[in-house]
């Protein structure tokens, strides 16, 4: 049987498992990434149609981390976020929260444009830029295709059985496999799920008239609809990414409209402050789901990304989330390494579950009551949310935190959000 050595074995090949690959590999911890399939099936434009929106923490880590650059071309600021409440047809409430980047108060830089709150990236971008970024660092080193049937803890090791009758031993697994972790299953950490009766449509779409680094979301009745600001692309110069979240049962008459029918109805949910709206192409499903680990580690594994929490997009923080995910650890594993002490220390694996999970239990259940709330067309329902957003939307410092909250700038940050290196 080959055997394979390592001093963190990560499993999983997205985007939260090949930033920490890149995170470790940045400072020579000897680190394996496997993954079920080869890292180029990953970058073929039509495995992934999602934008993401990183708050400004998260691109303050992908600068830390030497990615930044090789994604920023893909990158859209975001200047102002709009929320609104509406119905399908209907002119959005007077009432709403607008987030202006003048809003935080901070004071100009001394050379350049202020910071922007965060960008959308279309995930294709980011992709590339970490996988190119991996490639640079002889620390790591990749196994793809490979998956692992079992897992088990022998004295300070962990031993990973793999299905292709290969084992890895290292005395740190990162579980990164997704929300359906085999990983978290087989060590017997218990899960809060459950299914949306929603589904997340995404596309891209053009519009007649610049969007000016905005983002817009309205709450419809049936779930939010966002436009997020994308660059200028080859078919377009005006760009948003689309997140419509429809019901679940509407999923396969909405993917199959043609493309004039789409726009259409995308026209009648957000109205004309754009201009026309056409698709540019490339339309794409996906389940939503809640869900949040006990806990974040059990003997020798860390879980981190959707391995240990899932949620709903209306905040469009999943991402981000995971990426403080892998701040905290790899803080901790390369404190611990530079003091030549264990990196799977059990100790060591409860700090970082207790650090993460109350920030992700927060935003998980958060987003959920948000999701909730808005997600309905009851009058006095309507009436409240609305006043409420006003309400924020007029109280400065209010206003102030939660748009540092959204920024990923509260709490207790790692070095790697801060902009700083490991």
């Amino acid at each position: 049987m080959n055997s394979e050595r390592a001093e963190v074995a990560i499993v999983g090949g997205g985007l939260v498992g090949l930033s920490l690959a890149v995170a470790f590999g940045s400072v020579g911890l000897e680190t394996l990434l496997l993954d079920a399939r080869p890292l180029e099936e990953g970058l073929d434009p039509t495995f992934d149609g999602r934008a993401s929106a990183l708050a400004r923490g998260s691109s303050q880590l992908l600068e830390a981390l030497g990615v930044w650059s090789g994604c920023a071309e893909g990158a859209a600021p975001i200047l102002d976020i709009r929320v609104s409440d509406g119905r399908p047809g209907e002119p959005a409430s007077p009432l709403f929260l607008h987030y202006a980047l003048s809003d935080l108060g901070e004071a100009p830089p001394a050379e350049g444009a202020p910071r922007p709150m965060g960008h959308i990236v279309e995930n294709r971008f980011l992709r590339h830029a970490l996988v190119r970024r991996l490639t640079e660092l002889p620390s790591v080193r990749v196994l793809a295709p490979a998956s692992v049937a079992r897992q088990e803890v022998l004295g300070g090791v962990s031993r990973l059985h793999l299905e292709e009758g290969g084992l890895v031993e290292t005395p740190l697994a990162v579980a990164a496999e997704g929300q359906r972790s085999a990983l978290r299953e087989a060590a017997g950490i218990r899960v809060n799920r459950w299914d949306y009766p929603q589904v997340g449509i995404v596309s891209t779409l053009a519009h007649e008239l610049p969007h000016r680094g905005t983002a817009f979301e309205c709450f419809l009745p049936d779930g939010p609809f966002a436009l997020l600001p994308l660059p200028p692309g080859a078919a377009a110069a005006n760009r948003s990414s689309l997140v419509w979240t429809a019901r679940a049962r509407a999923r396969d008459a909405v993917m199959a409209m043609d493309a004039a029918a789409f726009a259409e109805a995308c026209q009648r949910r957000f109205g004309d402050g754009l201009g026309r709206i056409d698709e540019l192409g490339g339309r794409f499903a996906y389940p939503l789901r809640f869900l949040l680990a006990e806990r974040f580690h059990a003997p020798r594994l860390a879980l981190v990304g959707e391995s240990a929490h899932a949620m709903h997009p209306i905040a469009g923080q999943g991402l981000n989330l995971g990426l403080r995910d892998v701040a905290a650890l790899a803080e901790l594993v390369v404190d611990a390494r530079r003091l030549g002490l264990d990196p799977g220390d059990p100790a060591l694996l409860a700090r970082y579950s207790r650090w993460r999970r109350f920030d992700s239990t927060l935003l998980c259940l958060v987003t959920d009551g948000l999701n909730r709330l808005f997600s309905n067309d009851l009058g006095p329902l309507r009436a409240a949310r609305d006043l409420g957003l006003a309400t924020v939307d007029r109280i400065g410092p209010a206003k102030r935190f939660f748009m540092r909250h959204a920024m990923g700038l509260t709490g207790r940050l790692p070095r790697l959000i801060k902009g700083q290196a490991l």
